[in-house]
């Protein structure tokens, strides 16, 4: 060996001529403009599958204008009125009414005496209980004019009928004075 051996990049002749066909190897600067590229490319395509998303999430690239439509907000009032039309609540919902609205539809001496306790929409019969039996009977006379005033208000069928129930019993007291077997005064509970 005559000296020391220079690295001849790109080149396979010992003339330093280049070999037809090969290309020459990138040095860094090529090697940086290489790789930027792709990063670029990398980029844009993320950033088009990010636009297509934000665009099918915004219906299509729909943007809403100077016009309503369906994504425009709405206040709280029609939003649950078309939250009661989409479910099929409204018949339930007109009754929830009418048992805020009771004292109104009865009367208030009435009101005091009888409330409302439940609605059954599959037999469309309304439960009312009554503090006394007295009060529970006055209910069951007028229950025929009840169910026609509130078919009015609610729409034709809403409630069928009206089923009053008097004061549940009081607990049995056991004691001395007690005699065994004894259901306590019939006439007044039931």
């Amino acid at each position: 060996m005559t000296g020391p051996e220079t690295p001849r990049s790109g080149t396979d002749r010992p003339d330093g001529t280049k070999k037809p066909g090969s290309t020459p190897e990138p040095s860094g600067v090529d090697l940086a403009r290489v790789a930027l590229r792709a990063a670029r490319e990398a980029a844009r395509a993320r950033g088009e599958a990010a636009q297509q998303k934000q665009q099918a999430r915004r219906g299509g690239g729909l943007r809403s204008g100077a016009r309503t439509d369906r994504r425009d907000p709405m206040a709280l009032g029609p939003a649950i009125n078309r939250l009661i039309a989409e479910r099929g609540w409204e018949a339930p919902a007109a009754v929830g009414g009418v048992m805020g609205r009771w004292p109104e539809i009865v009367g208030e001496d009435v009101a005091k005496h009888c409330e409302p306790e439940r609605y059954d929409e599959d037999e469309r019969v309304l439960f009312v209980r009554c503090d006394s039996t007295a009060w529970a009977t006055n209910l069951r006379l007028l229950a025929p004019t009840l169910v026609a005033r509130l078919n009015e208000d609610l729409g034709h069928g809403t409630v069928r009928l009206i089923r009053v129930n008097g004061p549940s019993a009081p607990t049995r007291r056991y004691g001395p004075l007690r005699a065994p077997g004894s259901t306590g005064p019939g006439d007044t509970y039931g």
